[in-house]
């Protein structure tokens, strides 16, 4: 069964690379993000790629977006692509306030934690969000695009993957 080019509309900027592969690229660009948002003291350098790679993960988000609402596939995946997308508008804007320490002096006094740490928990949680989404979406794409779920498997056996892939 091979692979079909999906139905994207013209003028795509990224037409070098299918939609699935796109999809899984931007898997780990936001594990790549979350490894420099995560590294202990890390080289002056390392924040501004972590603030580019991020901005460049929101575009590919988007533009992925729309890529999928283009295509036939179930309305579920195009929800859970356009919800990535608008976690990492969040992402984006929390960084922001990372960024320029807000929240640093401010002590939420019931837990003890200033609001800078309660807004970097919150980023981190919807990093791994959105990655858990992403590899959804992906996986999800993929498998419809290749026709996969039209074809059933017998309980307890696992098929190697078809020779077209």
């Amino acid at each position: 069964m091979g692979r079909t080019p999906a139905t994207t509309g013209e003028g795509d900027e990224f037409d070098s690379m299918q939609l699935w592969g796109k999809l899984y690229l931007v898997i780990w660009a936001v594990f790549v993000e979350f490894l420099l948002g995560t590294w202990p003291a890390p080289p002056a350098y390392v924040p501004y790629l972590h603030l580019a790679l991020g901005l460049l993960i929101i575009l590919i988000l988007y533009v992925t977006a729309e890529q999928l609402r283009q295509t036939r596939v179930p309305a579920r995946v195009k929800r859970i692509a356009r919800a990535s997308f608008a976690l990492s508008v969040l992402m984006g804007f929390l960084g922001l306030l990372l960024w320029f320490n807000v929240g640093s002096r401010w002590t939420l006094p019931w837990v003890g934690y200033s609001v800078y740490q309660a807004i970097l928990v919150i980023h981190i949680a919807n990093a791994l969000a959105i990655i858990t989404q992403l590899a959804a979406v992906a996986i999800a794409y993929d498998m419809w695009e290749d026709h996969e779920f039209e074809k059933e498997t017998e309980p307890g056996k696992v098929p190697p993957p078809s020779p077209a892939n």
